[in-house]
């Protein structure tokens, strides 16, 4: 017996020694490393995982019998669910560092004149933060910089980088110049009622000029992540946004109440100095990891023709649609604050607290938003980027339709999640201190209606992308033209005539990412000739099922706990969320169970095969 069980060490030792996978399907027989086994997936999903389409028949190989044990899954869909569950795991911890720096925020200013107007004087650098840094310059540098990586080698890559940072160091610089001396501008652009609270204007210009820098590191960190994600490095890139969250809170408080006092800062400017040295620090949490792999930033410019360099023209040449694109969500953006600083109450006064209660409301709904649509997108756009640099569009419709599965399947449940148990969260997290109750329930009035478009809002984030690695930017932008309408259309009716006030502004948003998804869905398939929605359809009919009933369930448990009259309405809260959360989770988990959505098997296949590879399972459930 211990001879046998050396002998098949050794065995499986060599067998994790070859280059090719046991020949059991057509995908293996290629040549492709096996990863794991498909024992534990139903025998369903075994056969779409291990025998794709796309693959050639089974082989049979002298000596070898083909059976379910050996299948192997496909590597890119391992992958893509292992990378995007190493970016959730890692934007988790961002989102719930960002809910505490939030949380600090509302405990310490509330939802005054104060907080709306650090609202208004962060939004200004973090617009033009998603217009250049991570909107335009993400989408376009990531594929030119994986098609450089992967065609010509790291040192040309490499050089492509830092033509990059030159580039933005230059660009990015000057519009941090310019930001700065014409914030009063830029201020009465974004928030011209708040002439009418005495200080409150002046407040918020100092504040944005303070808060401008921020938008050159934020850039060169958003490049930073760019280069790590098409190494794989995904974990490191996405523990950037942490950095910046624990920074903020850690050197505001310092400046606010330690140091500021004796140089005449008030508290409020002090968090404003937070976010400066916040995004330093999360610029410099990934410098070790490019210096690892010799890409650390030189920063260098062309002389002479500027577009000489085919890989920095070809960024150049995407950014411009891209740029465009951005700047109609940042219209829009602009549009709802400046509708959000003109609310009026019943005497006709301007509100101090509807920018405020927005933005802790969407802060709050970027917790799913993060750890799911935008984990996904970044585990994906270098997988397509791939697939589209060798013109191999079977894996591309693959990956993407993977995608867009997996994302229906974490968000659809959230978003009713969010809807439900959202005014018991909201109180949980943010009900202390100068936070009271009223603002609890006028944030979980615009959370509710920011949740509705949750899932259109993951997809954009997955589908925008695929377009840039694809090399056309054109659609996009087109997309993103016609929000404009519909989002200065919906808004103007729901705040300006039916009298939604900011739950009307979170509505609209939500309409305008049901509207650019669905646009650019279809745009897509009919680009790369489908995108499996026969498929897609049937998994979204399911998992809107199976959320109903957990919606129900919550709804069911949450009603009985607030209403069984609890001294404390927080400790009420706690154990609502302690209850209904998990509960909701089981029901979810059954139903989607029963109706056997294949994401959700799929997803626990590729969980169970590490799970089978460190206990030495070979091949799964027996």
């Amino acid at each position: 017996m211990k001879r046998f069980h050396h002998a098949w060490t050794r065995f499986a030792r060599s067998a994790r020694a070859t280059p090719w996978a046991r020949p059991s399907c057509g995908r293996a027989a290629k040549g492709v490393r096996s990863r794991t086994h498909c024992g534990w997936a139903s025998p369903r999903v075994r056969r779409r995982l291990c025998c794709p389409v796309s693959a050639s028949p089974p082989r049979k190989q002298p000596g070898r019998c083909i059976s379910r044990s050996n299948c192997v899954p496909s590597p890119a869909r391992e992958n893509l669910f292992r990378s995007a569950g190493v970016v959730s795991a890692a934007i988790f911890l961002s989102r719930i560092s960002g809910l505490v720096r939030e949380q600090v925020m509302g405990a310490l200013f509330g939802a005054s004149s104060e907080s709306d107007a650090f609202v208004v004087a962060v939004r200004i650098p973090n617009l033009m933060r998603d217009l250049f840094a991570e909107g335009a310059l993400s989408s376009a540098f990531i594929p030119a910089f994986t098609r450089s990586l992967g065609n010509d080698g790291k040192a040309a890559a490499a050089k492509l980088s830092n033509l990059v940072a030159g580039s933005l160091v230059a660009i990015v610089g000057s519009i941090c110049l310019l930001g700065m001396i014409f914030s009063p501008q830029l201020v009465q652009l974004f928030a011209s009622g708040y002439h009418e609270i005495p200080g409150k204007f002046e407040l918020t210009v100092q504040m944005t000029r303070i808060m401008f820098p921020f938008l050159l590191l934020v850039a060169l960190a958003a490049q930073a992540m760019g280069i790590l994600n098409a190494l794989n490095q995904f974990g490191v890139a996405a523990l950037s946004s942490t950095f910046f969250n624990v920074g903020s809170v850690i050197f505001g408080l310092s400046a606010g109440y330690l140091i500021g006092p004796r140089f005449g800062i008030s508290p409020i400017v002090g968090m404003a100095y937070g976010v400066l040295c916040g995004g330093a620090w999360q610029l410099l949490w990934q410098m070790p990891s490019l210096v690892r792999e010799g890409l650390a930033f030189r920063p260098s410019l062309v002389i002479g023709n500027y577009f000489a360099h085919p890989g920095l023209r070809q960024i150049f040449l995407l950014m411009g649609p891209a740029l465009l694109g951005n700047a109609a969500t940042q219209i829009n953006v602009t549009v709802n604050t400046n509708f959000a600083t003109s609310i009026t109450d019943a005497a006709g006064h301007v509100m101090s607290g509807p920018a405020s209660w927005l933005q802790y409301a969407f802060r709050f709904m970027q917790l799913p938003l993060g750890v799911f649509g935008v984990a996904i997108a970044s585990a994906t756009l270098p997988s397509v980027s791939r697939s589209a640099a060798a013109g191999d569009m079977v894996e591309f419709r693959a990956t993407m339709a993977r995608s867009l599965g997996i994302a229906m399947l974490l968000t659809v449940p959230s978003s009713v999640g969010l809807v439900v148990l959202g005014p018991s969260m909201i109180g949980v997290v943010y009900e202390r201190g100068a936070f009271h109750a009223q603002d609890t329930h006028q944030t979980a009035v615009a959370l509710s209606c920011y949740a509705l478009g949750l899932v259109s809002y993951s997809a954009l984030k997955i589908l925008a992308p695929a377009f840039y690695a694809l090399n056309d930017a054109r659609t996009p932008m087109l997309v993103s033209l016609g929000s404009i309408a519909v989002n200065y259309g919906v808004a103007y009716a729901l705040v300006k005539r039916v009298g939604m006030g900011h739950a009307g502004l979170a509505f609209s948003t939500s309409m305008v990412s049901i509207f650019g998804s669905v646009a650019l869905f279809l745009a897509l398939r009919r680009r790369i000739g489908g995108l499996e929605g026969r498929k897609l359809s049937l998994s979204a009919a399911k998992i809107c099922a199976a959320a109903a009933v957990m919606g129900a369930a919550c709804m069911a448990s949450s009603s009985f706990i607030m209403g069984r009259g609890f001294a404390s309405p927080q400790w009420a809260r706690v154990l609502d969320l302690a209850v209904s959360a998990p509960l909701g989770l089981l029901v979810f988990y059954g139903v989607s169970r029963a109706l056997r959505v294949e994401e959700l098997e799929a997803a626990m296949a590729a969980a169970a095969g590490p799970l089978a590879r460190r206990f030495g399972f070979a091949g799964g459930r027996r």
